[in-house]
């Protein structure tokens, strides 16, 4: 059983080193053709730091892949008797968190590099390094706290239940809702200052904008995201009474009123269409099965691990496992993903009236420009990744006219450039 699990996750490491290998071969060679939406320097700069993120991606994959055979070897033994303990309930704790931490500190040496590195030199990076030390310090002191709740809730009722994988997964849902509830409110209490939108013109626009769509929100504000990143972005947070509606900085700046509205149109299709609630009904339905595997493991892995059937491990196990079948369930995902998105730019663009297409397909094509984002990728790396449309098939079903797009690479093997 312990080799079945073991060559499932080598499987999965590598197919997502095989998908971004042929992503940086095709945009290494795409951005030797005619520049698209951007100019030459641009497309060039934007081609650039997708390889660079792809390479740094796979040299991640293959530390997880180390670390994995690591806890599956040795780690959970070694774990379990470093924090042994009489209070079975805190030794449980103690040590799904001790795993949870010593997995974040190998993504902390990832996120520094991609912050203070790749992020700083294609001028995204805002943030110092103080401010990522504190933003850090205040994410490890959540995750353990809430962390070790939500363990110590999981523990109890897998030592409480006969079926304690069903009320497992019922707990941990409602928790995914209630985080969705607050998200918005703890982030701003630790991580991002809001301030209500000043912008009374604006203002009155977004408003009518959420009338149109029955949208109720309990305010609109301004995020400070550009003491951290030059990127632009936008979300409604929140459900229920909780909803808000939140501008970064950095896209007032850098949209015009109109674009920002078409923008903000796109986002308001997503609720018209009840879209969070359907990505809720799919995550659900994916935690379901992930429990019910889970929970009805056979006691021969147990003996192969050489560990007891403690609930720790089976939580460890779970959390080991989530990538790999988030993967596999991420292309069916990504099918109902762009639907939605294509959904949602029609409605945006009806929002806007007769020239909202025009107003939305130039937001996309700002957003591009600003996020440095290649405008083509790899079609295994859509498949596999991609949540929303390529922004050229967007732009295409706004009717924009992209122009002819060289895509000759595809004829024959992509080769990398690593």
């Amino acid at each position: 059983m312990i080799m079945t699990l073991v060559t499932l996750y080598t499987l999965y490491t590598l197919i997502n080193i095989y998908v971004s290998v042929m992503q940086i071969g095709y945009v290494s060679q795409a951005k030797r053709k005619s520049a698209v939406l951007l100019s030459a320097s641009e497309y060039i700069q934007a081609a650039n730091y997708t390889v660079a993120k792809e390479k740094l991606s796979i040299v991640q994959h293959f530390v997880d892949y180390l670390l994995f055979i690591f806890w599956i070897g040795i780690g959970m033994k070694w774990l379990a008797s470093a924090l042994f303990m009489s209070s079975e309930a805190l030794m449980n704790v103690m040590i799904v968190m001790g795993f949870i931490l010593i997995n974040s500190v190998v993504s902390l040496f990832f996120g520094y590099y991609e912050k203070f590195a790749l992020d700083s030199e294609y001028g995204f990076n805002r943030s110092t390094k103080g401010q990522f030390a504190k933003d850090t310090v205040i994410s490890t002191l959540l995750t353990t706290l809430f962390g070790s709740l939500i363990v110590w809730g999981v523990y109890l009722i897998v030592s409480s239940f006969e079926m304690w994988w069903l009320w497992s997964f019922a707990f941990i849902f409602a928790i995914i809702v209630l985080v969705n509830m607050l998200f918005p409110t703890f982030r701003a209490l630790f991580f991002d200052k809001l301030t209500p939108l000043q912008n009374p013109e604006l203002q009155s626009a977004i408003q009518e904008l959420m009338d149109k769509t029955g949208f109720v929100s309990s305010g609109i504000f301004v995020s400070d995201a550009s003491k951290r990143d030059a990127r632009l972005n936008a979300y409604f947070g929140g459900l229920g009474k909780t909803k808000r509606v939140v501008l970064f900085d950095t896209l007032i700046e850098k949209l015009t009123t109109k674009e920002l509205l078409a923008v903000l149109g796109h986002e308001l299709g997503h609720f018209a269409h009840g879209d969070i609630y359907k990505n809720i009904a799919m995550l659900s339905v994916l935690l379901f099965g992930m429990f019910a595997i889970f929970g009805n493991l056979p006691e021969s892995l147990y003996m192969e691990l050489g560990i007891a059937d403690e609930p720790w491990v089976v939580m460890i196990l779970f959390m080991l496992f989530m990538p790999l079948l988030g993967f596999i369930a991420m292309p069916i995902m990504g099918i109902v993903s762009r639907a939605n998105e294509y959904a949602a730019d029609r409605t945006g663009s009806e929002l806007g009236g007769a020239a909202g297409s025009i107003e939305l397909a130039n937001a996309l094509k700002k957003l591009v420009e600003e996020n440095k984002s290649f405008p083509l990728s790899h079609p295994l790396y859509i498949f596999f990744h991609y949540t929303h449309p390529p922004v050229l098939e967007r732009l295409k079903a706004l009717g924009m006219d992209v122009g002819k797009v060289d895509e000759s690479c595809l004829e024959g093997s992509c080769q990398s450039h690593l």
